[in-house]
């Protein structure tokens, strides 16, 4: 490892700050190893994306399994996209409407007047269990606890995880106990309700019927964990930054007063879905796309780059240029109501063959929360200064001292 490498490893985010202003974009952290943030060059690799290869995390490959749809590549990829991606985008949407707010109907309570609460571990359950109700329908809350418990094994410290990713080939794996319980529910709610996302994946007419067990288990973690962690990042920086600023916290609850809209269309909340992008440019949950490698040579304005090259799309870094978001820092999310932002410069959900298929559910559980939690309770956060950001395996979350306090219930 070398000393670039380091510094990305043990300091992330400052490394990303200290090149966030490189002209080029583009950064060799070690010789075949390339971290891009260079648009023309982002739009560029999200074209090609099906010629180039997903390895996917060598640290992450032992948390989520090594076939999971994650880095699958080819036809397999596809056919997980086919079966996934519709129950969870466009009118589809409104099947998962009632979980959402029955799950934050029931999150919100507990909040009485006086408490004070880690805003991230408030969200990270919320959204756990709303995910797990989507995946398994009522048949999943008993795994929320367990599945829970590993992830904090896993993601909750910062030295302990770079010490499993360094000295003990990744993260690690669930019990089996826990293993054998995700599939046995697995299968017991699609015989009980097809609708559900484990009902789909292992529909008798899927593409993917062929399931054995331990790809199954696969990608029950990887629907779990990429179903909850970034949205749970996402939803608690949102309430973070409305409490930072007092004329964005007002504008919101002007718009909530205006209409009942319990955040399902963006379309009705225009300043909070703002809110919403912002937050993801700002303080996207995942700081990088994912890495693609190149099977064919690749010129980019005179440079060549071989195959077996490594491309690492930053996120968080194309999200600061201060050539394409002015004051880069600073949280506006007027910048969402005066253009529209393309997709080479502004892609919180990766891009190309790899875009997150839960983009939609996402926002609109982001949204939902916010839009719920904000119109029946009045918050303020209680050490603002606790307001930075810290990676959570790939994940950037704030940090579990940022707390809220409840000042008085509205409803």
């Amino acid at each position: 490892m070398n000393r670039t490498e380091l510094q990305l490893a043990l300091r992330p985010l400052r490394f990303l700050d200290a090149h966030a202003d490189l002209p080029e974009g583009l950064l060799e952290v070690r010789p075949g190893r390339l971290m891009v943030w260079n648009h023309e060059a982002i739009e560029e690799i999200f074209r090609a994306d099906q010629r180039l290869r997903h390895p996917g995390s060598r640290s992450f490959k032992p948390l989520l399994g090594s076939r999971s749809l994650l880095w699958q590549d080819g036809p397999r990829h596809a056919a997980y996209r086919r079966v996934l991606g519709p129950p969870l985008r466009g009118r589809r949407l409104a099947e998962s409407r009632e979980v959402i707010a029955e799950a934050t109907d029931a999150a919100i309570i507990g909040l009485t007047p006086g408490c004070e609460f880690a805003i991230a571990d408030w969200t990270r359950a919320l959204t756990l269990r709303i995910m797990s109700r989507i995946l398994f329908g009522g048949a999943g809350d008993d795994l929320v606890t367990p599945f829970a418990e590993w992830m904090d094994r896993a993601l909750g410290s910062r030295r302990r995880m770079l010490v499993y990713r360094y000295l003990r080939g990744g993260l690690p794996r669930p019990d089996r106990g826990l293993e054998e319980l995700l599939v046995a529910r697995a299968r017991e709610s699609a015989r009980e309700n097809g609708t559900t996302l484990a009902g789909r994946l292992l529909a008798t007419d899927s593409p993917i019927a062929d399931l054995d067990d331990g790809e199954l288990r696969d990608q029950l973690v990887s629907l779990l964990f990429a179903g909850h962690e970034t949205t749970a990042s996402t939803a608690a920086w949102a309430v973070f930054w409305i409490d930072r600023h007092a004329a964005v916290r007002d504008a919101v609850l002007a718009e909530l007063a205006a209409t009942a809209d319990d955040g399902f269309s963006a379309d009705n909340l225009p300043i909070l879905q703002a809110v919403v992008s912002e937050t993801l440019r700002l303080t996207p949950p995942v700081p990088a796309a994912g890495n693609r490698v190149l099977v064919e040579p690749w010129v980019f304005r005179e440079r060549r780059f071989d195959p077996g090259t490594v491309l690492m799309p930053s996120i968080y870094l194309a999200h600061r240029r201060a050539d394409h978001f002015p004051d880069p820092t600073r949280f506006d999310p007027h910048r969402f109501l005066v253009r529209r932002m393309t997709s080479q410069r502004y892609f919180p959900f990766g891009g190309g063959t790899r875009h997150c298929l839960g983009s939609q559910l996402g926002q609109l559980e982001v949204r939902m929360i916010v839009a719920a939690l904000l119109r029946r309770r009045e918050l303020r956060s209680m050490n603002p200064r606790a307001g930075e950001p810290q990676l959570r395996g790939h994940a950037m979350a704030p940090s579990a001292k940022l707390a809220m306090k409840v000042l008085s219930c509205r409803d």
